[in-house]
């Protein structure tokens, strides 16, 4: 699946049961592009999550980690919109025992990348959650 928004190759991955609320839509996956970071609801997701350094070496490697932190980066250009979901992500990242707004830093200035959001401007506005 390419990304509606880039063009971008996306990562499918499954969202657990316990965070659907988090996921705008009623599917059980999402996609996170790996060019832009945009978060698309996916029908039909793969039954383990992916390796999401596929899209950057930044994402924490352990996918308790990296599905929340996934999330929060799909969500994290509506802070407004998904406010309560992004303070529950971050924490399931922080509980994970990954650093999301170090993440954050990392995604904002990897290279290979073109976020939507910006990312270095939301980590700030993040910091006043946590």
């Amino acid at each position: 699946m390419d990304c509606p928004d880039c063009g971008g190759a996306t990562l499918p991955f499954p969202v657990p049961a316990d965070r659907q609320d988090c996921l705008p839509g009623d599917e059980p996956g999402a996609a996170l592009c790996s060019h832009c970071l945009a978060l698309h609801p996916v029908s039909d997701p793969p039954a383990d999550p992916p390796d999401f350094q596929r899209v950057s070496d930044a994402f924490p490697q352990d996918a308790d980690a990296a599905v929340p932190m996934a999330l929060l980066v799909g969500l994290v250009g509506n802070l407004a919109l998904y406010r309560a979901e992004i303070s529950t992500l971050l924490a399931d990242v922080e509980r994970a025992g990954a650093d999301p707004l170090l993440v954050l830093d990392r995604l904002a200035h990897d290279d290979g990348l073109e976020p939507e959001a910006d990312l270095a401007g939301r980590r700030r506005q993040l910091e006043q959650l946590l």
